[in-house]
């Protein structure tokens, strides 16, 4: 299957960067978002994060010029026409089988559906939708610009090409796909929830100060220590995933989400994206 077109559904931090990463690897994008404002704000962020690559030295302004060209946006369900599709709207399942549904009423037979969501079942999404055996997982991580793992997340329902097909995308794109089954977490979401959960439950116990923990585990070796990682997240989006892990794992005590952090997400103290979470930004 040769891929001539990708549209990437949701401009949020993740969406937006997504779309960027596709369009630097020479792709022709679509970026879908149903919300004017966050549309316009996912333009002036890739606009800025070219503009801080030529800055670096890393792209010049030939090449800003030409990755700009091959992104478009639409707040119209209905222009979005694409062989690949690839889903990082809110991390609810319903919406995300809704959407793939009403895309596969507009699109040819073979195109793909790929799911960047961080913890839900890929296998409750695909079953619902009219060709199951296009849906598969494609993960990744924030900043999608920068990191380069992507989880390829197959169903029992994924055939052989659906899997290759973005195997190779993710690889093309600069990335460094990782082949996994469908299961709570997949693989670094699972692996990860003690790196938080322990954090918040260590803050709930003894009160030490967020930034203590943070700055005792960085200096342990992490790049990022588990607060700041979480605000850099989101709060609502990193809560969701444990949330969903714990249900999905049968309501281990050991990962029992923090009401700490669920005070921050009814709160919308989000991090980054709000301007507070555990810390304050400007």
């Amino acid at each position: 299957m040769s891929i001539n077109s990708i549209c990437v559904c949701g401009a949020g931090t993740m969406g937006s960067g997504i779309a960027q990463s596709a369009a630097q690897a020479g792709y022709y994008v679509l970026l879908y978002e149903q919300n004017a404002t966050i549309l316009e704000k996912a333009k002036t962020n890739i606009q800025k994060n070219l503009d801080n690559l030529v800055q670096k030295g890393k792209l010049n302004t030939e090449d800003i010029a030409t990755i700009i060209k091959k992104i478009s946006f639409t707040d119209d369900l209905q222009n979005c026409q694409a062989d690949i599709f690839i889903e990082a709207i809110i991390e609810n399942k319903e919406a995300k089988i809704n959407l793939f549904n009403q895309l596969a009423e507009t699109n040819h037979s073979e195109c793909v559906f790929a799911t960047n969501t961080s913890s839900l079942s890929i296998s409750s999404i695909a079953e619902k939708i009219q060709h199951p055996e296009r849906v598969i997982g494609m993960h990744f991580f924030n900043p999608a610009t920068i990191m380069k793992l992507v989880e390829v997340v197959k169903t029992p329902f994924t055939n052989t090409q659906t899997t290759q097909v973005i195997i190779e995308l993710a690889k093309s794109m600069g990335k460094t796909p990782v082949l996994c089954k469908d299961a709570p977490g997949f693989i670094v979401n699972h692996v990860a929830r003690p790196f938080y959960i322990e954090a918040l439950r260590l803050k709930e116990e003894t009160n030490i100060e967020f930034a203590q923990i943070d700055r005792l585990l960085e200096a342990t070796g992490f790049k990022l220590g588990p607060f700041k990682l979480m605000d850099l997240i989101g709060n609502d989006i990193n809560y969701a995933v444990s949330c969903s892990v714990y249900e999905q794992m049968n309501k281990p005590e050991r990962l029992k989400p923090s009401t700490i952090q669920e005070q921050k997400v009814k709160e919308n103290k989000l991090g980054k994206k709000t301007g507070e979470g555990y810390y304050q930004y400007s």
